[in-house]
């Protein structure tokens, strides 16, 4: 299902948030960035140009995350429009975790961690992103969280100016552990899907696909 915005923008090009409209938003700082950043960076390895767009509880913990390509968004070689990346994200939200917009105010939030190409600082690209989650985020009842890129120097949550050089975008995991409150058989660190049932029981699927994983 295609959604029309959710705001009054009317074009691609009003689609997007600059870096002044992110940091007025009130996005909730996160108390442990780096270790969100490397587990989902375990879990998923995304490539360049790999949205992976996580929901966390009150105490950080994380519930769900899903992967998704730039190409399944719209055109890579065209100008990114944040309408198509937020379809995007809701869809993925939807098949991994049920919406709180029964809920009088948002308990859970969405985080958004993005592998591309270039150095940290913003681009349009990351603009439609964040108004791409933004929207997806009021559409399923969370909160708006965090905007992370993955660069070949390391991880950047814009908005914050908090970073780290491990990990970097196609580079080896940065712990070999995964957080202890993660079953390690409910993980996994291959690329690729992950079912919506326990992974024990999921039949794996041809690489190079969407990855959906859990955590409870």
């Amino acid at each position: 299902m295609v959604f029309g915005p959710a705001t009054g923008d009317t074009g691609p090009s009003g689609r997007i948030l600059e870096p002044a409209e992110w940091a007025a938003a009130g996005i909730p700082l996160l108390r442990n960035p780096r270790e969100i950043v490397t587990g989902l960076h375990a879990r998923h390895r995304p490539p360049p140009q790999t949205a992976v767009v996580a929901v966390v509880g009150p105490d950080e913990r994380l519930l769900a995350s899903a992967s998704l390509a730039r190409r399944e968004a719209g055109r890579p070689e065209a100008a990114a429009d944040g309408w198509d990346l937020r379809n995007a994200l809701l869809a993925r939200l939807r098949r991994v975790i049920p919406h709180d917009l029964r809920r009088r105010f948002p308990v859970r939030t969405a985080v958004l961690l993005y592998c591309r190409a270039g150095d940290a600082g913003w681009t349009e690209e990351d603009g439609a992103w964040m108004w791409g989650l933004r929207d997806a985020c009021t559409l399923h009842g969370l909160r708006c969280g965090a905007y992370i890129t993955l660069t070949g120097g390391g991880w950047q949550v814009l908005g914050e100016g908090r970073g780290g050089r491990r990990p970097y975008a196609d580079g080896p995991a940065a712990d070999a552990e995964i957080a202890a409150d993660v079953p390690a058989a409910q993980i996994g660190t291959d690329p690729g899907p992950r079912a919506l049932q326990p992974p024990e029981a999921a039949p794996r699927q041809a690489d190079g696909e969407p990855g959906v994983s859990w955590a409870v």
